[in-house]
Protein backbone atom coordinates (compact mmCIF):
# COMPACT_ATOMS: atom_id res chain seq x y z
CA UNK A 1 0.00 0.00 0.00
CA UNK A 2 1.46 3.28 -1.05
CA UNK A 3 1.92 6.12 1.72
CA UNK A 4 0.57 9.47 0.25
CA UNK A 5 2.27 12.97 1.81
CA UNK A 6 0.80 15.01 4.12
CA UNK A 7 0.67 18.35 2.77
CA UNK A 8 3.21 19.50 5.10
CA UNK A 9 5.63 17.33 3.52
CA UNK A 10 5.25 18.42 0.35
CA UNK A 11 5.52 21.84 1.07
CA UNK A 12 8.97 20.82 2.89
CA UNK A 13 9.70 19.29 -0.05
CA UNK A 14 8.90 21.74 -2.29
CA UNK A 15 10.95 24.11 -0.65
CA UNK A 16 13.72 22.46 -0.58
CA UNK A 17 13.67 22.14 -4.17
CA UNK A 18 12.50 25.30 -4.66
CA UNK A 19 16.45 26.09 -3.42
CA UNK A 20 18.00 24.29 -5.63
CA UNK A 21 18.49 21.26 -3.31
CA UNK A 22 18.56 17.84 -4.46
CA UNK A 23 16.31 15.94 -1.87
CA UNK A 24 17.11 12.26 -0.62
CA UNK A 25 13.19 11.71 -2.13
CA UNK A 26 13.97 12.99 -5.36
CA UNK A 27 17.06 11.00 -5.53
CA UNK A 28 15.01 7.99 -4.64
CA UNK A 29 12.49 8.36 -7.57
CA UNK A 30 15.24 8.89 -10.11
CA UNK A 31 16.79 5.76 -9.01
CA UNK A 32 13.64 3.50 -8.72
CA UNK A 33 13.61 3.58 -12.64
CA UNK A 34 17.05 2.68 -13.19
CA UNK A 35 16.92 -0.23 -10.67
CA UNK A 36 13.54 -1.15 -11.95
CA UNK A 37 14.95 -1.44 -15.55
CA UNK A 38 18.65 -3.52 -14.88
CA UNK A 39 16.29 -6.15 -12.90
CA UNK A 40 13.20 -6.24 -15.44
CA UNK A 41 15.79 -6.85 -18.06
CA UNK A 42 18.60 -8.94 -15.98
CA UNK A 43 17.99 -12.92 -14.79
CA UNK A 44 19.70 -13.39 -12.35
CA UNK A 45 19.19 -16.74 -9.69
CA UNK A 46 18.55 -19.67 -12.51
CA UNK A 47 16.07 -18.74 -14.49
CA UNK A 48 14.47 -16.71 -11.74
CA UNK A 49 14.55 -12.87 -10.66
CA UNK A 50 13.07 -13.55 -6.96
CA UNK A 51 14.70 -11.87 -4.27
CA UNK A 52 13.40 -11.85 -0.26
CA UNK A 53 15.18 -10.48 2.50
CA UNK A 54 13.87 -11.53 5.96
CA UNK A 55 14.55 -9.54 8.81
CA UNK A 56 14.34 -11.22 12.65
CA UNK A 57 14.82 -8.28 15.10
CA UNK A 58 15.73 -9.71 18.07
CA UNK A 59 14.58 -6.42 20.60
CA UNK A 60 15.89 -5.91 23.66
CA UNK A 61 19.35 -6.65 23.25
CA UNK A 62 20.42 -10.09 22.75
CA UNK A 63 23.37 -11.50 25.11
CA UNK A 64 24.96 -12.78 22.39
CA UNK A 65 28.46 -14.11 24.05
CA UNK A 66 26.36 -16.08 24.95
CA UNK A 67 25.13 -17.33 22.13
CA UNK A 68 28.66 -17.78 20.20
CA UNK A 69 31.26 -19.01 22.80
CA UNK A 70 34.83 -19.76 22.34
CA UNK A 71 35.79 -23.44 22.39
CA UNK A 72 39.91 -22.94 22.51
CA UNK A 73 40.63 -24.02 25.80
CA UNK A 74 42.69 -20.74 26.48
CA UNK A 75 40.13 -18.59 24.78
CA UNK A 76 37.21 -20.71 26.95
CA UNK A 77 39.22 -19.93 30.06
CA UNK A 78 39.07 -16.20 29.98
CA UNK A 79 35.53 -16.21 28.80
CA UNK A 80 34.85 -18.60 31.85
CA UNK A 81 36.20 -16.36 34.49
CA UNK A 82 34.97 -12.93 32.62
CA UNK A 83 31.50 -14.31 32.69
CA UNK A 84 31.66 -15.88 36.07
CA UNK A 85 28.25 -17.05 37.24
CA UNK A 86 26.79 -16.76 33.38
CA UNK A 87 29.59 -18.56 31.54
CA UNK A 88 28.25 -21.96 29.90
CA UNK A 89 29.60 -25.03 30.75
CA UNK A 90 32.54 -25.80 27.86
CA UNK A 91 31.13 -29.86 27.24
CA UNK A 92 27.73 -28.10 26.96
CA UNK A 93 28.67 -26.32 23.87
CA UNK A 94 27.62 -26.88 20.32
CA UNK A 95 30.88 -26.83 18.12
CA UNK A 96 31.21 -25.38 14.76
CA UNK A 97 33.29 -27.16 11.78
CA UNK A 98 36.59 -25.24 11.06
CA UNK A 99 36.11 -23.08 13.94
CA UNK A 100 37.33 -22.41 17.58
CA UNK A 101 34.00 -21.32 18.46
CA UNK A 102 30.48 -23.01 19.27
CA UNK A 103 26.66 -21.96 20.17
CA UNK A 104 24.86 -22.46 22.97
CA UNK A 105 23.46 -25.54 23.81
CA UNK A 106 19.66 -24.72 22.73
CA UNK A 107 20.71 -24.24 19.21
CA UNK A 108 21.06 -27.41 17.82
CA UNK A 109 19.31 -26.76 14.80
CA UNK A 110 21.73 -23.72 14.44
CA UNK A 111 24.48 -25.89 14.70
CA UNK A 112 23.41 -28.24 11.81
CA UNK A 113 22.79 -25.16 9.38
CA UNK A 114 26.25 -24.41 10.24
CA UNK A 115 27.68 -27.09 9.83
CA UNK A 116 25.71 -27.73 6.69
CA UNK A 117 26.97 -24.78 4.66
CA UNK A 118 23.80 -22.82 5.06
CA UNK A 119 24.04 -20.48 8.15
CA UNK A 120 26.77 -17.91 8.96
CA UNK A 121 27.76 -15.53 11.47
CA UNK A 122 29.00 -12.27 11.70
CA UNK A 123 31.04 -11.36 15.24
CA UNK A 124 31.18 -8.42 17.07
CA UNK A 125 28.80 -5.58 14.99
CA UNK A 126 27.55 -2.98 16.11
CA UNK A 127 26.67 0.48 15.63
CA UNK A 128 29.65 2.91 14.05
CA UNK A 129 29.94 6.15 12.62
CA UNK A 130 33.56 5.66 11.44
CA UNK A 131 35.67 3.12 12.73
CA UNK A 132 37.26 3.80 16.20
CA UNK A 133 40.22 2.54 18.36
CA UNK A 134 39.81 1.80 21.99
CA UNK A 135 41.41 4.93 23.57
CA UNK A 136 39.01 7.12 20.92
CA UNK A 137 36.29 5.21 22.11
CA UNK A 138 37.06 6.21 26.02
CA UNK A 139 38.03 9.80 25.61
CA UNK A 140 34.94 10.48 22.55
CA UNK A 141 38.14 11.97 20.97
CA UNK A 142 36.15 10.19 17.58
CA UNK A 143 32.30 10.31 16.81
CA UNK A 144 30.27 7.83 18.76
CA UNK A 145 26.57 6.79 17.98
CA UNK A 146 23.87 8.90 19.23
CA UNK A 147 22.35 7.16 22.25
CA UNK A 148 24.73 4.74 23.12
CA UNK A 149 23.31 2.00 25.47
CA UNK A 150 19.88 3.06 24.60
CA UNK A 151 16.87 0.68 23.66
CA UNK A 152 15.36 3.88 21.92
CA UNK A 153 18.31 5.03 20.28
CA UNK A 154 19.70 2.02 19.32
CA UNK A 155 16.71 0.18 17.99
CA UNK A 156 16.09 3.30 15.80
CA UNK A 157 20.20 3.18 14.63
CA UNK A 158 19.68 -1.02 13.55
CA UNK A 159 16.76 0.00 11.71
CA UNK A 160 17.57 3.07 10.32
CA UNK A 161 21.59 2.36 9.82
CA UNK A 162 21.95 5.89 10.66
CA UNK A 163 23.75 6.54 14.09
CA UNK A 164 24.41 10.06 13.83
CA UNK A 165 20.97 11.15 13.54
CA UNK A 166 17.74 10.11 14.83
CA UNK A 167 16.03 9.40 11.60
CA UNK A 168 12.15 8.47 10.86
CA UNK A 169 13.01 6.47 7.49
CA UNK A 170 14.48 3.10 8.02
CA UNK A 171 16.83 1.60 5.39
CA UNK A 172 14.36 -1.64 4.43
CA UNK A 173 12.20 1.66 3.56
CA UNK A 174 14.84 3.57 1.87
CA UNK A 175 15.21 0.15 -0.40
CA UNK A 176 11.68 -0.24 -1.06
CA UNK A 177 10.99 3.64 -2.17
CA UNK A 178 13.85 2.84 -4.47
CA UNK A 179 12.96 -0.41 -5.51
CA UNK A 180 9.09 -0.10 -5.82
CA UNK A 181 8.62 -0.50 -8.95
CA UNK A 182 10.07 -3.32 -9.98
CA UNK A 183 7.45 -5.58 -8.88
CA UNK A 184 4.55 -5.85 -11.32
CA UNK A 185 2.30 -5.31 -8.62
CA UNK A 186 2.47 -1.93 -7.71
CA UNK A 187 -0.17 -1.95 -4.88
CA UNK A 188 1.25 -4.44 -2.90
CA UNK A 189 4.22 -3.02 -0.96
CA UNK A 190 7.65 -4.51 -1.52
CA UNK A 191 7.73 -4.58 2.73
CA UNK A 192 5.73 -6.77 4.72
CA UNK A 193 5.25 -7.18 8.24
CA UNK A 194 3.72 -9.98 10.52
CA UNK A 195 4.60 -7.49 13.49
CA UNK A 196 2.90 -4.27 12.44
CA UNK A 197 4.16 -0.82 11.98
CA UNK A 198 7.87 -0.35 12.17
CA UNK A 199 10.58 1.81 11.61
CA UNK A 200 13.17 -0.67 9.31
CA UNK A 201 10.15 -0.70 6.42
CA UNK A 202 9.06 2.82 6.89
CA UNK A 203 9.96 4.76 4.00
CA UNK A 204 9.62 8.39 2.38
CA UNK A 205 7.47 6.85 -0.17
CA UNK A 206 6.29 3.17 0.94
CA UNK A 207 4.85 1.89 4.52
CA UNK A 208 4.90 -1.75 4.93
CA UNK A 209 1.78 -3.87 4.48
CA UNK A 210 0.78 -5.68 7.61
CA UNK A 211 -0.47 -9.38 7.84
CA UNK A 212 -1.49 -10.73 10.96
CA UNK A 213 0.91 -13.95 12.31
CA UNK A 214 -1.70 -16.54 12.88
CA UNK A 215 -4.64 -15.44 10.35
CA UNK A 216 -2.59 -13.65 6.95
CA UNK A 217 -4.17 -10.81 5.49
CA UNK A 218 -7.08 -9.44 7.39
CA UNK A 219 -9.39 -7.04 6.47
CA UNK A 220 -12.85 -5.74 7.28
CA UNK A 221 -14.53 -8.01 9.91
CA UNK A 222 -16.65 -10.52 7.97
CA UNK A 223 -16.45 -8.74 4.43
CA UNK A 224 -18.07 -10.51 1.73
CA UNK A 225 -18.32 -13.52 3.77
CA UNK A 226 -20.40 -15.53 1.83
CA UNK A 227 -21.78 -17.34 4.74
CA UNK A 228 -22.81 -13.65 6.53
CA UNK A 229 -26.05 -13.08 7.41
CA UNK A 230 -28.35 -10.34 5.76
CA UNK A 231 -27.06 -7.29 8.52
CA UNK A 232 -23.84 -8.22 7.27
CA UNK A 233 -24.78 -8.26 3.69
CA UNK A 234 -26.77 -5.04 3.60
CA UNK A 235 -23.36 -3.55 5.62
CA UNK A 236 -20.69 -4.67 2.41
CA UNK A 237 -22.87 -3.13 0.06
CA UNK A 238 -22.88 0.34 2.31
CA UNK A 239 -19.21 0.03 2.54
CA UNK A 240 -19.25 -0.58 -1.26
CA UNK A 241 -21.22 2.31 -2.30
CA UNK A 242 -19.20 4.39 0.07
CA UNK A 243 -16.16 3.55 -1.66
CA UNK A 244 -17.09 3.85 -5.34
CA UNK A 245 -18.87 7.25 -4.19
CA UNK A 246 -17.25 10.03 -6.62
CA UNK A 247 -15.74 13.13 -4.06
CA UNK A 248 -15.29 16.16 -5.35
CA UNK A 249 -12.70 16.95 -2.14
CA UNK A 250 -9.65 16.38 -2.67
CA UNK A 251 -9.04 15.17 0.76
CA UNK A 252 -11.88 12.83 1.42
CA UNK A 253 -11.11 11.20 -2.05
CA UNK A 254 -7.36 10.66 -0.96
CA UNK A 255 -8.80 9.25 2.40
CA UNK A 256 -11.19 6.80 0.44
CA UNK A 257 -8.29 5.79 -2.00
CA UNK A 258 -6.65 4.34 0.89
CA UNK A 259 -9.42 2.54 2.22
CA UNK A 260 -10.62 1.25 -1.58
CA UNK A 261 -6.81 0.19 -1.69
CA UNK A 262 -6.56 -1.22 0.86
CA UNK A 263 -9.88 -3.43 0.31
CA UNK A 264 -8.70 -4.00 -2.59
CA UNK A 265 -4.86 -5.15 -1.56
CA UNK A 266 -6.59 -7.66 1.61
CA UNK A 267 -8.55 -9.43 -1.11
CA UNK A 268 -6.17 -10.05 -3.40
CA UNK A 269 -3.49 -11.07 -0.68
CA UNK A 270 -5.89 -13.39 0.56
CA UNK A 271 -7.14 -15.19 -2.30
CA UNK A 272 -3.60 -15.68 -3.27
CA UNK A 273 -2.55 -17.21 0.55
CA UNK A 274 -5.62 -19.34 0.07
CA UNK A 275 -3.51 -21.13 -2.95
CA UNK A 276 -0.09 -21.39 -0.81
CA UNK A 277 0.91 -25.03 -0.49
CA UNK A 278 0.41 -26.44 3.14
CA UNK A 279 3.58 -25.73 5.37
CA UNK A 280 1.71 -26.41 8.69
CA UNK A 281 3.41 -29.72 9.35
CA UNK A 282 6.71 -28.24 9.07
CA UNK A 283 6.64 -25.56 11.75
CA UNK A 284 6.38 -25.52 15.62
CA UNK A 285 3.14 -23.85 17.68
CA UNK A 286 4.56 -20.98 19.22
CA UNK A 287 4.10 -16.86 18.07
CA UNK A 288 7.66 -16.70 16.71
CA UNK A 289 7.59 -20.26 14.18
CA UNK A 290 3.62 -19.32 12.98
CA UNK A 291 5.05 -15.92 11.65
CA UNK A 292 7.75 -17.43 10.10
CA UNK A 293 5.04 -20.16 8.75
CA UNK A 294 2.68 -16.54 7.35
CA UNK A 295 6.17 -15.32 5.70
CA UNK A 296 6.51 -18.67 3.93
CA UNK A 297 3.00 -18.56 2.66
CA UNK A 298 3.85 -15.39 1.34
CA UNK A 299 6.90 -16.06 -0.46
CA UNK A 300 5.34 -19.53 -2.26
CA UNK A 301 2.44 -17.10 -3.75
CA UNK A 302 5.07 -14.49 -5.22
CA UNK A 303 4.27 -15.23 -8.80
CA UNK A 304 0.80 -15.20 -8.55
CA UNK A 305 1.08 -11.80 -6.03
CA UNK A 306 3.47 -10.67 -9.17
CA UNK A 307 6.61 -9.87 -6.63
CA UNK A 308 10.02 -9.97 -8.04
CA UNK A 309 11.34 -8.56 -4.44
CA UNK A 310 10.16 -8.59 -1.42
CA UNK A 311 11.03 -7.51 2.51
CA UNK A 312 10.00 -9.48 5.62
CA UNK A 313 10.22 -8.35 8.92
CA UNK A 314 9.58 -10.53 12.25
CA UNK A 315 10.29 -9.14 15.32
CA UNK A 316 11.24 -11.30 18.43
CA UNK A 317 11.32 -9.52 21.06
CA UNK A 318 11.92 -9.66 25.36
CA UNK A 319 15.54 -10.43 24.80
CA UNK A 320 16.22 -7.54 27.52
CA UNK A 321 17.63 -9.75 30.11
CA UNK A 322 19.12 -8.07 33.28
CA UNK A 323 18.20 -11.12 35.50
CA UNK A 324 17.59 -14.71 34.87
CA UNK A 325 19.44 -14.41 31.80
CA UNK A 326 20.39 -18.37 31.86
CA UNK A 327 17.44 -19.81 31.98
CA UNK A 328 15.24 -17.21 29.87
CA UNK A 329 17.95 -17.15 27.05
CA UNK A 330 17.84 -20.90 26.50
CA UNK A 331 13.87 -20.85 26.35
CA UNK A 332 13.99 -18.61 23.59
CA UNK A 333 17.61 -19.34 21.90
CA UNK A 334 15.64 -22.74 21.35
CA UNK A 335 12.35 -21.04 20.09
CA UNK A 336 14.82 -19.33 17.48
CA UNK A 337 17.16 -22.17 16.23
CA UNK A 338 14.29 -24.26 16.19
CA UNK A 339 12.11 -21.81 13.72
CA UNK A 340 15.04 -21.02 11.56
CA UNK A 341 15.18 -24.67 11.06
CA UNK A 342 11.52 -24.77 10.49
CA UNK A 343 11.58 -21.71 8.16
CA UNK A 344 15.04 -23.09 6.16
CA UNK A 345 12.76 -26.72 5.64
CA UNK A 346 9.42 -24.57 4.34
CA UNK A 347 12.00 -22.54 1.73
CA UNK A 348 13.03 -26.05 0.01
CA UNK A 349 9.58 -27.54 0.16
CA UNK A 350 8.21 -24.30 -1.73
CA UNK A 351 11.47 -24.52 -3.95
CA UNK A 352 13.02 -20.55 -2.77
CA UNK A 353 15.61 -21.13 -0.76
CA UNK A 354 18.42 -19.74 -3.32
CA UNK A 355 16.50 -16.61 -3.44
CA UNK A 356 15.95 -16.15 0.20
CA UNK A 357 18.28 -14.68 2.70
CA UNK A 358 17.20 -14.45 6.42
CA UNK A 359 19.46 -12.20 8.93
CA UNK A 360 18.96 -11.41 12.92
CA UNK A 361 19.90 -8.26 14.20
CA UNK A 362 19.19 -6.34 17.67
CA UNK A 363 20.31 -3.40 19.25
CA UNK A 364 23.42 -4.36 21.15
CA UNK A 365 24.95 -7.00 23.21
CA UNK A 366 25.29 -6.54 26.37
CA UNK A 367 27.48 -6.71 28.95
CA UNK A 368 30.42 -9.75 29.98
CA UNK A 369 30.00 -9.56 33.43
CA UNK A 370 27.39 -10.19 35.41
CA UNK A 371 25.14 -8.01 37.64
CA UNK A 372 23.66 -10.72 39.87
CA UNK A 373 21.88 -13.19 37.52
CA UNK A 374 21.98 -10.83 33.97
CA UNK A 375 23.83 -8.34 31.72
CA UNK A 376 23.27 -4.82 30.90
CA UNK A 377 23.44 -2.91 28.05
CA UNK A 378 26.41 -2.94 25.90
CA UNK A 379 27.42 -2.35 22.28
CA UNK A 380 29.01 -4.88 20.15
CA UNK A 381 27.48 -8.60 19.71
CA UNK A 382 26.80 -11.35 17.14
CA UNK A 383 24.17 -11.67 14.54
CA UNK A 384 23.57 -14.74 11.89
CA UNK A 385 22.16 -14.81 8.54
CA UNK A 386 20.47 -17.96 6.73
CA UNK A 387 19.73 -19.18 3.11
CA UNK A 388 20.66 -20.98 0.19
CA UNK A 389 22.99 -17.12 -1.22
CA UNK A 390 24.90 -17.07 1.78
CA UNK A 391 28.73 -18.34 2.01
CA UNK A 392 27.60 -20.25 4.99
CA UNK A 393 29.47 -22.42 7.61
CA UNK A 394 31.79 -19.69 8.31
CA UNK A 395 32.45 -16.88 10.97
CA UNK A 396 32.79 -13.32 9.74
CA UNK A 397 34.53 -10.18 11.57
CA UNK A 398 36.46 -10.24 14.18
CA UNK A 399 35.63 -12.68 16.73
CA UNK A 400 36.78 -10.32 20.07
CA UNK A 401 39.05 -11.50 22.91
CA UNK A 402 36.64 -11.41 26.14
CA UNK A 403 39.55 -10.67 28.45
CA UNK A 404 38.22 -7.62 30.84
CA UNK A 405 40.21 -4.71 29.96
CA UNK A 406 41.29 -6.23 26.46
CA UNK A 407 41.66 -4.35 23.56
CA UNK A 408 38.35 -4.47 22.24
CA UNK A 409 36.77 -3.77 25.72
CA UNK A 410 35.67 -0.09 26.49
CA UNK A 411 37.01 -0.68 30.04
CA UNK A 412 39.92 0.92 30.95
CA UNK A 413 41.08 -1.96 33.09
CA UNK A 414 39.84 -5.37 34.25
CA UNK A 415 38.95 -3.85 37.51
CA UNK A 416 37.17 -0.91 36.44
CA UNK A 417 35.43 -2.96 33.09
CA UNK A 418 31.77 -4.10 32.87
CA UNK A 419 32.69 -6.31 29.53
CA UNK A 420 31.51 -4.04 26.55
CA UNK A 421 32.70 -4.78 23.43
CA UNK A 422 33.69 -2.40 21.23
CA UNK A 423 32.42 -3.31 17.18
CA UNK A 424 34.61 -3.97 14.92
CA UNK A 425 32.21 -4.50 11.89
CA UNK A 426 29.77 -1.80 11.27
CA UNK A 427 26.15 -3.00 11.03
CA UNK A 428 26.35 -0.22 7.41
CA UNK A 429 28.46 -3.13 6.13
CA UNK A 430 26.35 -5.92 7.13
CA UNK A 431 23.22 -3.96 5.62
CA UNK A 432 24.79 -2.78 2.37
CA UNK A 433 25.98 -6.48 1.51
CA UNK A 434 22.34 -7.33 2.21
CA UNK A 435 21.35 -4.37 -0.34
CA UNK A 436 23.72 -4.87 -2.55
CA UNK A 437 22.51 -8.74 -3.13
CA UNK A 438 18.90 -7.48 -3.68
CA UNK A 439 19.74 -5.51 -6.19
CA UNK A 440 20.81 -1.58 -5.25
CA UNK A 441 23.99 -0.88 -7.44
CA UNK A 442 27.07 -0.47 -5.38
CA UNK A 443 26.85 3.82 -6.69
CA UNK A 444 23.70 4.03 -4.80
CA UNK A 445 24.78 3.22 -1.53
CA UNK A 446 25.34 6.09 -0.19
CA UNK A 447 21.90 7.03 -0.71
CA UNK A 448 20.53 4.23 1.72
CA UNK A 449 24.03 3.90 3.88
CA UNK A 450 25.37 8.10 4.33
CA UNK A 451 28.23 6.33 6.40
CA UNK A 452 28.79 3.59 3.69
CA UNK A 453 32.11 4.93 2.69
CA UNK A 454 33.83 5.10 6.22
CA UNK A 455 33.56 1.15 6.06
CA UNK A 456 33.63 0.05 2.13
CA UNK A 457 34.77 1.58 -1.10
CA UNK A 458 31.92 1.39 -3.24
CA UNK A 459 33.92 1.22 -5.89
CA UNK A 460 35.95 -1.98 -5.27
CA UNK A 461 33.64 -4.74 -6.82
CA UNK A 462 34.12 -6.68 -3.55
CA UNK A 463 31.37 -7.70 -1.07
CA UNK A 464 31.95 -5.18 2.40
CA UNK A 465 32.10 -8.45 4.24
CA UNK A 466 31.72 -11.48 2.02
CA UNK A 467 29.15 -13.85 3.29
CA UNK A 468 27.61 -13.25 0.56
CA UNK A 469 27.97 -14.20 -3.45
Amino acid sequence: MKKHFSRRHFLKQASCAAIGSTTLLSTLTNLKFINAASISNSSVIGGSDYKAMVCILMSGGNDSFNMLVPTESGAYNTYRETRSNLALAKDSLLPLNNTALGVHPSMGPVQELFNQGQLSMISNIGTLIAPVTKQEAMDFESSLPLGLFSHADQAQQWQTSIPNDRSSVGWGGRVADMMQDVNDNRELSINISVSGSNLFQTGSTTVEYALDPSNGAVGILEYNDPNGNAFWKLRDKAIDNMIDAHYDDIYKKAYIDVIKNSRDVQQEVAEALNTAPFLDDLFSDNDFSIALRTIAKTIATRDKLGMKRQIFFVDYDKWDHHDEVLETQAEMLDVLAKGLSEFNAALDRISANDCVTTFTSSEFGRTLTSNGQGTDHAWGGNVMVMGGPVKGGKVYGEYPSLELGGNQDLGKNATSSNGIMIPTTSVDAYFAELALWFGVSASELKTIFPNIGNFYDTGSGDMPIGFLG
